[in-house]
């Protein structure tokens, strides 16, 4: 009887020979942005939000790359606030065309339009905004963070399941929160439930001395509802609203009951060990950033292990096929749609301490695959680049 080694095993398993090494460098490109001013220090950012999710992206590529003749490597820029993020990004291009990216959208948009990023494979690892994914969407830049819409989505499939159909909304000025605001609207119009009232939060008192007497009076005159959206994806005032309210209603949005890509408290399907593993190497808990920063490396391992090939558009092509899957330790593998780039993915819901529901819903169907019921779908899409 013929005995494998494991470098075999897993070369007739892949359908890559593991004669000679492949080296694959991957860029990560991380463009720092202005925090503003916020009631409460009590959650500071990471300083290293986004790369330690690539960081274990890319040692779960070696560990498997080890026995199929890979050398996977990473080359780490940081461009500090008020830094020359395409100059940056010209320099890592020039190391390698496939590129994993921490910037807002509008930098995003701009480094994909370089003469250097034509024909290279380019990864939105954190950046939320829809025009990214509709008419400002470009063919070289993919999308592993989930868009406003799938996280809004999946929170208004779990309010139709509750059969809260009645809600009101806070909103802050701040322009993440009015494109937050923007999603949820949508998502309310989509699963047809109804916004009884909405105001935007314009307190510049301290809340964590006069919430209890401010907040219920804020919110007096919202008349009856079902749950309370909080709009505060800078994590401003959400945290107290939330028991302060005129009516004793749940809390849902930026606070309290949050449709996240990612949170510690994802525990099913394995993730136990992914996040033991983040822990390990991090020292805290993975948050979104590092989950979409994970599965974009994660994706381009996955390609160069099944194509053989490490030329951005074999990958490509191969990543928005129907034969690519990555599992994601959520229940469903993950692919990317072919008419925007996007990465489909289970949108778990979480409060600090448990996941309540992960979205899509049971009731909630679709022709092809259930998860474009999150987000654009192809009908919807404004993205003519794909």
């Amino acid at each position: 009887m013929r005995i494998f080694g494991l470098a075999a095993i897993l070369s007739l398993i892949f359908g890559v020979a593991a004669a000679s090494e492949t080296r694959v460098r991957i860029a990560y490109l991380e463009v720092a942005q202005p925090q503003p001013p916020v009631l409460s220090n009590l959650d500071p950012a990471p300083s290293d939000l986004g790369l330690e999710g690539a960081r274990l992206g890319l040692a779960d590529n070696a560990t498997t790359g080890r026995f199929l003749g890979q050398e996977w490597v990473m080359d780490e820029t940081r461009v500090p606030e008020g830094g020359d993020a395409i100059a940056a990004a010209r320099a890592a291009l020039a190391s390698s065309p496939l590129m994993v990216i921490d910037a807002p959208a509008a930098t995003l948009q701009a480094i994909a339009d370089l003469p250097e990023a034509q024909g290279a494979l380019l990864f939105n690892a954190t950046a939320p905004d829809m025009t990214l994914r509709d008419a400002g969407c470009r063919a070289n830049l993919l999308h592993t963070a989930p868009s406003l819409a799938m996280r809004t989505d999946a929170l208004a499939q779990f309010l139709v399941l509750r059969r809260w159909t009645d809600v009101a909304l806070i909103s802050g000025d701040h322009p993440r929160d009015r494109a937050f605001t923007d999603a949820l609207r949508g998502s309310l119009t989509k699963f047809r439930l109804t916004l009884r009232a909405e105001k935007e939060w314009h307190f510049d008192a301290d809340m964590r001395r006069n919430a209890s007497a401010e907040v219920p009076l804020f919110t007096q005159d919202f008349g009856d509802h079902d749950v309370l959206l909080v709009a505060d994806e800078l994590g401003d005032f959400g945290r107290y609203v939330v028991y302060n309210t005129w009516l004793p209603r749940p809390v849902a949005g930026s606070e309290e009951l949050v449709p996240q890509a990612w949170a510690p408290v994802v525990e099913q399907w394995g993730a136990a060990q992914l996040q033991s593993r983040f822990a390990d190497l991090a020292g805290r808990g993975m948050a979104p950033e590092d989950y979409g920063a994970w599965a974009a490396v994660r994706a381009i391992g996955e390609a160069v292990t099944r194509t053989g090939s490490t030329e951005p558009g074999p990958l490509r092509d191969y990543i928005l096929s129907d034969a690519f899957e990555l599992g994601g330790f959520k229940g469903s593998p993950l692919s990317f749609r072919r008419w925007n780039g996007q990465m489909r993915q289970p949108i778990p819901i979480v409060t600090d301490r448990a996941v309540v529901a992960t979205a899509p819903l049971e009731g909630f169907h679709h022709q092809g695959n259930e998860l474009d019921t999150l987000g654009r779908d192809a009908p919807e899409t404004a993205c003519t680049a794909f």
